[in-house]
């Protein structure tokens, strides 16, 4: 599926000091990815704190989104959870007409089996009228979804097109891009594995940091996607002291960081998540200040 090759970004959520959503800091954000060559975006990711958010937050952040990406990108919807039921009715009643695709998490708390994730994204994949990514971040989820897993879904289930794969392990990485159907697409869910998995045949990235830095993190993944492989790494290791402290202090509140110092919109986060640390937002806005005299 060409539309989700390259770099998408799983976007945050501003909020207003008050912790209601900011819309106009919504718009920035989704203008300042679309202006840096981001190839397309997810809503309601983690990233978007959506365990906190309400129903109706949720839709207002996804009104938001379609209205200011106006069709320029295409855009994938999170939609999962460890009630299988629940995840299937979400997928019949919303709305998805906007969305070329749903990225849904591996059963988290539950901690099933492997037989449990692979019977748990078959239900989904017979109810859903979209394509789903899969998403498998064992640090999260309290299990790691095996390779094994995600070749035998890829294989059975013709409406699993692809895997945000955030395991950390290379390793995994390569065995399911050995094992994998030719046309299923192996998407880095971790910033630091993203050119790697792009090198070893990865179909990109969907980011963090490429957010905060569109232009040069969805460069680098270009070059990798292109083989050249010298200036790819030499982005990387650039951005590599970015990626570290955006997540020194947790997700998302080091990104808002970021942006915060772009100037884009305010580094709340809501409870349980606190706001990054002065001596954090700091680091991050040197970081900033000398990436950009290098990288403008």
């Amino acid at each position: 599926m060409e539309q989700l090759m390259g770099t998408g970004v799983a976007l945050v959520t501003p909020f207003k000091e008050d912790f209601s959503v900011d819309t106009a800091g919504l718009e920035r954000v989704v203008e300042h990815c679309i202006q840096g060559g981001i190839d397309y975006l997810v809503a309601l990711g983690t990233t978007a704190e959506s365990a906190t958010l309400s129903k109706s937050e949720k839709q207002l952040v996804v009104d938001v989104i379609v209205r200011t990406n106006a069709g320029r990108l295409p855009l994938v919807l999170g939609v999962g959870g460890n009630n299988t039921a629940a995840v299937i009715e979400e997928l019949q009643t919303l709305d998805l007409s906007e969305f070329v695709a749903i990225l849904s998490v591996s059963p988290y708390y539950n901690r099933p089996t492997q037989e449990g994730i692979y019977q748990h994204f078959k239900a989904l994949g017979k109810a859903s009228p979209l394509p789903i990514i899969l998403y498998n971040v064992p640090a999260r989820t309290g299990s790691n979804m095996l390779p094994e897993t995600t070749v035998r879904l890829a294989h059975d289930v013709p409406k699993i097109i692809a895997i945000k794969e955030a395991c950390g392990d290379m390793v995994q990485i390569d065995k399911i891009i050995k094992e994998k159907p030719s046309d299923f697409l192996v998407i880095s869910g971790e910033d630091f594995t993203a050119l790697p998995t792009v090198l070893a045949g990865g179909a990109g990235v969907i980011s963090v940091l490429g957010q905060g830095l569109p232009n040069a993190f969805s460069n680098m993944i270009r070059l990798g996607s292109a083989g050249n492989a010298d200036a790819a790494y030499e982005l990387h290791h650039a951005m590599s002291p970015a990626i570290q402290l955006i997540f020194e202090e947790g997700n998302p509140a080091g990104i808002k960081s970021v942006f915060e110092s772009l100037g884009l919109c305010s580094a709340v986060v809501r409870l349980p998540l606190v706001e990054a640390s002065l001596g954090l937002k700091n680091r991050i806005s040197n970081f900033l200040k000398s990436f950009e005299k290098v990288h403008a």
